[in-house]
């Protein structure tokens, strides 16, 4: 397995692996400075989206992965969305990725969000998963925290494999295969 270079990840993306496709890495817009996103030398900088669900326990629920209630969660709209004091939001990329057959992606999130103390937590994406990848931003300080639309918040690594996959997460049928928008756990 190797860790794939920014010519790899051009030429993947000209054959429909990421939509949209940054070649370069942007670092500032019309209105200044960013959180940058794009191709960098080895994976690719992704930017979040402007749909927001920021947790709440307003309704005392319980959180349960086998039965999640949708009302732990306001929706939210905007250029940034204010993450509560040892709290969390989801979101979602961008970017919409359809990962090939003999390809694993990890991803990572970048350093100006975790030198604030903002967590980006993503699974892996397996062979032949495509969707908008669901995007989890913990906040672990005691102040709220600023998470940014439009601007990069997580790297993705693609590691190609010598060799295909015997089953891959579309022979699975996984449930969140296609996945659009801010997808809630499911089982």
């Amino acid at each position: 397995m190797s860790i794939k270079s920014d010519r790899w990840i051009r030429r993947m993306a000209a054959k429909g692996m990421i939509e949209p496709f940054e070649p370069g890495q942007i670092k500032q817009n019309g209105d200044g400075r960013i959180v940058s996103y794009g191709t960098s030398s080895y994976g690719y900088d992704v930017r979040c989206a402007d749909e927001f669900k920021i947790f709440t326990n307003i309704n005392s629920t319980i959180v349960d992965p086998k039965d999640f209630d949708s009302r732990n969660f306001v929706d939210f709209k905007g250029a940034c969305c204010i993450v509560p004091p040892n709290s969390f939001a989801l979101a979602r990329t961008v970017e919409y990725f359809r990962i090939p057959r003999n390809v694993l992606t990890i991803c990572l999130g970048k350093s100006t969000y975790a030198r604030c103390g903002i967590i980006v937590n993503v699974t892996p994406l397996e062979p032949e998963w495509e969707g908008h990848v669901t995007l989890e931003f913990s906040n672990t300080t005691p102040l709220p925290a600023k998470i940014y639309a439009n601007e990069g918040v997580a790297q993705m690594l693609f590691l190609e494999s010598d060799e295909v996959c015997e089953t891959s997460y579309r022979d699975r049928g996984g449930k969140y295969q296609g996945q659009t928008g801010v997808t809630l756990p499911r089982t």
